[in-house]
């Protein structure tokens, strides 16, 4: 038998396991496999190969291990929750992006973080034992036979067909089902933290039973677990909700409704000036803004094709009188309605639609986060009409926007995506294989002319058509997309909308979505995030916090500075509570605010101002007359 390792050949009398083929090239390379990839197909160590065969072995320090690890570190801890408490049913255990979960239920305890330090040491106890996971195949009637009694995963078992045949992993006196693979003992497993516990339904659905979920990371490196605890640590400082509360952004409340933010008075300067932006910028390229209602007829989602392909992400319709109506995801029927309303010729392409819109969608409470993922948000949308011959100079001037946008927050670090319709799974995406295939192509084209570095992903369209997606990369590490170019010959044909052409006949005009700053919202989340709250002086709701040190000798000059501030546009506050010097310091400090201005009785004499930035040590004294100048340059700059 021939076995194919990279680029050599080796050849093995009869059949031979993973785990001796490595053996046969040296003990140590044995010691650090984890799997091997037989044929393109991910495999445990002890997996027997009988036939000539591709084979590459999976190390500690290949991409795929560390998933293979935590996936089995899973599992560990799932043992350990069995030997610690007994009687307990086990729902789904994957492996995540970063990490590992495991849902279930004990019989008469709830746990909480508290637990965490015992099940790490049983967990550390059995990790020294070196168990071995033993993978077994069944038929379904042998499935349901060893889980009799666990109405989990017979459940599971139930939903599979009848001819499946089924996999389990035993490792000591644990048993689930699991597709593998696992590594070769649990003596891999020795970096580990168990993170949080949250509340899981069960298989997702809110109607059935709530199960809990512990969440977990793992590491083959001690050095990797501790830089990756250091950045949670680092995350925590920049999650935007915890910020958004200290800065007084904004609130929810369940009184009003789960995933619908209300923005406080600082939340709504820094919206304020982000929609004042991004409309300048629109305008300065010829967009023209509208205002369109935020719910409409189910008749105009049914034309779109949203109610067919996006219902179940659209809150319920609501009958009134003898209609229906719906609250609006998106904003591009809207804009259907209004352009086809006019006559319009070829001499007004490309005509630009924009609009902050209010939208909403059903998101699952359980993916509701912030500000990020809310279920009412506003957009930066437009739409532009075009014809194809327009295509390549709107698609142009769209990315160059982007950029400009990107460089004025001195955003550097990001891809753009071709988002493209999966082949294999055309059923979630409207329109014929024509079109789609023409638009792909159309937009491809495009982005090779315009020579933008981008990659492909299959599954990422619109439903109605392909896209240019900007991933940015978030300081704290996340994939955010903030902008987005889609292409569209579907909706112009659904809408039957037209234009008079050059010959003085009836077109079909090609329609460009775009987003710049994507939902405001998403956007506010990314720059608390990026920033750490310490947000640019144009975009800061307070932009100067006056300090005098004595309300009674030094209260009418700093109303003289707040006044002049006032005056030129800035953002200032006086402080006259009357609390300790160093106290107020401190509290400008927690709420972010660039600039502190200490009056006492030098800046009373002189007329002048002592300031401090934000995260400086030093104070720098000044004319009145200089330090407005700095911050109107600063401003005016956008730094």
């Amino acid at each position: 038998m021939k076995i194919k390792l990279m680029e050599n050949i080796k050849e093995f009398e009869g059949t031979i396991s993973l785990s001796d083929i490595a053996l046969s090239i040296s003990n140590s390379l044995k010691k650090r496999c984890v799997a091997g990839m037989v044929d393109g197909h991910l495999k445990d160590m002890d997996y027997i190969v009988d036939k000539d065969s591709d084979v590459r072995f999976i190390t500690n320090t290949d991409k795929e291990a560390i998933e293979i690890l935590n996936h089995s570190t899973a599992h560990l801890m799932a043992e350990s929750i069995k030997e610690l408490w007994g009687n307990v049913v086990f729902g789904v255990g994957p492996a995540i992006e970063e990490g590992f979960y495991y849902d279930f239920k004990i019989d008469g305890k709830m746990l909480t973080e508290d637990d965490f330090k015992a099940i790490e040491d049983k967990m550390n106890e059995i990790s020294r034992r070196a168990e071995h996971p033993l993978r077994k195949e069944m038929t379904k009637s042998e499935a349901l036979s060893i889980f009799n009694g666990d109405r989990l995963k017979t459940e599971i078992i139930n939903d599979l067909p009848d001819d499946e045949i089924i996999s389990a992993y035993t490792q000591g006196n644990y048993i689930d089902l699991c597709r593998g693979p696992h590594i070769p003992s649990t003596s891999f497993i020795k970096h580990f933290k168990l993170l949080s516990i949250a509340g899981a339904y069960w298989r997702g659905d809110s109607k059935r039973e709530m199960l809990q979920r512990i969440y977990g990371i793992s590491f083959f490196e001690e050095k990797d677990l501790k830089d990756y605890l250091v950045l949670l640590e680092e995350r925590k400082a920049r999650d935007h909700r915890k910020l958004g509360k200290q800065m007084g952004i904004f609130m929810f409340d369940d009184l009003v409704g789960r995933g619908l933010p209300m923005w406080l008075p600082n939340g709504f300067i820094v919206r304020r000036l982000l929609s004042d932006y991004i409309m300048d910028k629109e305008i300065a390229l010829g967009y023209q803004h509208v205002l369109t209602p935020s719910l409409g007829n189910v008749e105009l989602y049914k034309t779109s094709g949203h109610w067919a392909h996006y219902k179940d992400d659209m809150f319920p319709k609501m009958d009134v009188d003898d209609e229906s109506y719906v609250l609006r995801p998106m904003n591009c029927p809207h804009h259907m309605v209004m352009y086809k309303s006019q006559l319009h010729s070829y001499k007004e392409f490309p005509l630009k639609i924009a609009e902050i819109a209010a939208d909403f969608r059903y998101e699952a409470s359980g993916a509701l986060t912030g500000i990020e993922r809310t279920r009412a948000f506003y957009q930066n949308d437009s739409h532009i009409f075009a014809m194809e011959s327009q295509i390549g100079d709107v698609f142009k001037e769209v990315v160059e926007l982007i950029l400009d946008v990107y460089n004025d927050f001195g955003l550097k670090d990001y891809r753009m995506r071709l988002s493209l319709r999966d082949p294999n799974d055309t059923k979630k995406y409207f329109g014929n294989d024509e079109l789609w295939e023409r638009s792909e192509n159309e937009l491809r084209q495009v982005l090779n002319d315009l020579n933008i570095d981008y990659y492909e992903a299959l599954g990422e369209a619109a439903f109605y058509g392909p896209k240019l997606d900007v991933q940015v990369r978030s300081a704290i590490g996340h994939d955010v997309t903030l902008s987005t170019i889609q292409l569209d010959y579907q909706l112009p044909e659904r809408f039957e909308l037209t234009y008079i052409d050059e010959k003085g006949e009836k077109a079909r005009p090609v329609v460009i979505h775009r987003a710049i700053l994507g939902s405001l919202d998403r956007f506010v989340a990314f720059l608390l995030e990026e920033t750490k709250g310490v947000l640019p002086l144009w975009l800061a709701p307070t932009q100067v916090k006056v300090i005098p040190v004595n309300l009674g000798l030094h209260k009418e000059y700093s109303d003289s500075i707040y006044q002049l501030l006032k005056k030129n546009n800035l953002r200032p506050q006086v402080d006259y509570r009357d609390e300790k010097l160093g106290y107020k310091i401190r509290e400008a400090q927690t709420q972010k605010i660039p600039y502190q201005l200490v009056i006492g009785d030098n800046e009373v004499q002189n007329n002048t101002v002592t300031y401090r930035k934000y995260g400086e040590k030093d104070q720098v004294t000044v004319t009145k007359e200089e330090f407005v100048e700095l911050l109107k340059k600063q401003v005016e700059e956008r730094k």
